[in-house]
C-alpha cells in the first residue's frame, strides 16, 4: 500500500504532470500536442510524462485517426487532484489572463460537476432548504423534498444507492460542493436548461441571468457577482 501511494504521490507531485492532470479536469480529452502546451514542455517530454500517467491509471488514452487523446481515468482521479489543491497551490494555469482565474474561483467544472463560488453557495442552500442532508462520511441523502425538487427539474437519479451524492471539498472555496451521479445531472441539467454556460473551451462556466434568477427564486440564493 505504502508503494501504491508513493508511485501515485511521484506521479502527481511532478509540476509538468500537475498541469496536464488540472487541465483535465472539466472531463475532456485533450491531445498530446495542447497537453505540452498546457505544461510548458516538449512533445517528446510531453509523451513521456503522458506514458506515465496513463501506465499509472490516472489517464486513459483513446486514439482517434493519427491523433491520441488523453482524459482522466476517472471521478477518483479527479477527487484526488481536487484534495490535493486544497493542501497546495495549483499551478497557475492562466497567468496571461488573470480573468480566467476570477472565472474559475466564480463557476467552473470540477470534472463533471459544479465548482466554485456557486458550487458550493447552491450546496449551502439546499441544504438549509432541505433538500439533502449530510449522512455517512461524506454522502448526503437526498430527502423526499429534494427527491421533488430534482423531479421538477427533470432529474432522476437513484438516491437509494450509495455514493449518489456526496460531499467534494472545492479547493478555492474550501467548503463542499455536490459530487457523485447527483452533482453530473445537476450541472447537465443547468447546462440544458440554460442557467449555465461553457465559457471558451476551459472550465470555467458563466451563470447566465436565467440561472441567477431561478436559483434565486427556487433556492433563495444570494450570490456575489462574478
Amino acid at each position: 500500500m505504502e508503494l501504491e501511494i508513493s508511485r501515485v504521490g511521484a506521479l502527481v507531485g511532478d509540476g509538468a504532470r500537475a498541469r496536464m492532470l488540472i487541465a483535465l479536469m472539466d472531463g475532456r480529452a485533450l491531445p498530446a500536442g495542447k497537453l505540452a502546451l498546457v505544461a510548458r514542455v516538449s512533445p517528446q517530454t510531453a509523451s513521456a510524462h503522458l506514458s506515465k500517467l496513463v501506465a499509472g491509471r490516472l489517464l486513459v488514452v483513446e486514439p482517434e485517426g493519427k491523433h491520441r487523446y488523453y482524459r482522466l481515468a476517472g471521478p477518483k482521479v479527479a477527487s484526488l487532484i481536487e484534495a490535493l489543491s486544497v493542501l497546495a497551490p495549483v499551478p497557475r494555469l492562466f497567468q496571461r489572463d488573470p480573468a480566467d482565474t476570477n472565472g474559475l474561483r466564480f463557476a467552473r467544472s470540477c470534472y463533471t460537476h459544479l465548482a466554485g463560488h456557486v458550487g458550493v453557495e447552491l450546496n449551502d442552500a439546499a441544504q438549509r432548504m432541505g433538500l439533502w442532508v449530510p449522512s455517512r462520511g461524506k454522502e448526503y441523502k437526498v430527502t423526499e423534498k429534494g427527491r421533488d425538487w430534482l423531479q421538477q427539474l427533470g432529474i432522476h437519479v437513484n438516491t437509494a444507492r450509495r455514493g449518489s451524492a456526496r460531499a467534494c471539498l472545492d479547493w478555492t472555496e474550501r467548503r463542499h460542493h455536490v459530487a457523485g451521479p447527483l452533482g453530473t445531472l445537476l450541472f447537465k441539467r443547468f447546462l440544458e436548461l440554460g442557467w449555465i454556460a461553457r465559457l471558451h473551451e476551459g472550465r470555467a462556466v458563466r451563470l447566465t441571468h436565467r440561472g441567477r434568477f431561478e436559483l434565486e427564486q427556487q433556492l433563495r440564493l444570494r450570490l456575489r457577482r462574478s
